[in-house]
């Protein structure tokens, strides 16, 4: 490591990094890396967009916030040459959502310093017992705001911790989206009824942290209802049970027949 690198340090080359347009010329545009205790970098006209650039300010302003790629570092000269056309939509997203959730936790980890009068030591101790386990420490609030506080167990925390940290993963909106169906369901059984309601009955989620509600709606009809945290999740558990409904009925020798709701998008309150 050189003396520059211990003085101020500096990102890797192909790291993802947020930066600040400080300046726009006719060459580029120098800004400031927000992570790197504002370093100034340098964005080339030839690494904004593809093509003839007319107006390099119809893709980065001043102030504007970015998401760029870091292509060159020049150690010695503390110098960093960014891109912008070489930053993938995944990059992108996946650069912002560490962004909102470290801005998160510094909020969280902030309220639990001063509710129990932490110093910035200890706070630093507890957020390092924390990463330990997860990959951000906004992941364990919301993993208690999804979970339960049980899922603290496993770390070396006090239980004044893990309070204040249950009371602040109250203030997490965990995303929730619903799937819906009308299911006509019929046996000629004389405990027709009975078969049905047992295999209602025997219909659940499994491990998908899913939910599966089933309601009457007027004979031979029923709603079946399927929460879960997105649609990829809901969806691969409406047709698990709905495959299960079907072969269970028909091996009564039963009718069985699915129609699918609107779905919708809500929050966990």
């Amino acid at each position: 490591m050189t003396a520059i690198d211990e003085i101020q340090r500096l990102p890797e080359e192909g790291e993802i990094v947020i930066a600040t347009v400080r300046e726009v010329t006719g060459h580029g545009a120098y800004v400031t890396l927000d992570e790197y205790n504002g370093m100034t970098g340098f964005l080339h006209i030839s690494e904004i967009a593809t093509g003839w650039i007319r107006n390099i300010e119809r893709y980065v302003r001043p102030k504007q916030k970015a998401v760029l790629k870091v292509i060159r570092v020049n150690r010695q000269r503390v110098e960093v040459d960014t891109s912008l056309k070489q930053v993938s939509g995944e990059e992108r997203k996946s650069k912002l959502i560490e962004v909102k959730k470290n801005e998160k936790a510094t909020a969280f980890m902030d309220f639990i310093k001063k509710r129990l009068n932490l110093t910035e030591q200890q706070a630093r101790e507890i957020e390092d017992k924390i990463l330990q386990k997860y990959d951000y420490a906004y992941d364990a609030f919301e993993a208690v705001a999804k979970k339960g506080p049980s899922v603290l167990d496993s770390l070396d925390l006090s239980p004044q911790v893990k309070a204040a940290m249950q009371e602040e993963s109250k203030k997490i909106q965990i995303p929730q989206v619903e799937v819906r169906g009308v299911l006509e369901v019929s046996s000629k059984r004389s405990d027709g009824i009975e078969v049905i309601k047992n295999i209602f009955g025997s219909i659940d989620a499994g491990k998908s942290g899913a939910n599966v509600e089933i309601t009457y709606i007027g004979a031979p009809r029923y709603r079946i209802v399927v929460t879960a945290e997105n649609f990829k999740v809901a969806e691969k558990v409406m047709n698990n049970c709905v495959e299960k409904i079907q072969s269970a009925i028909e091996k009564q020798h039963g009718t069985f027949k699915f129609t699918r709701e609107e779905s919708k998008k809500s929050h966990q309150q």
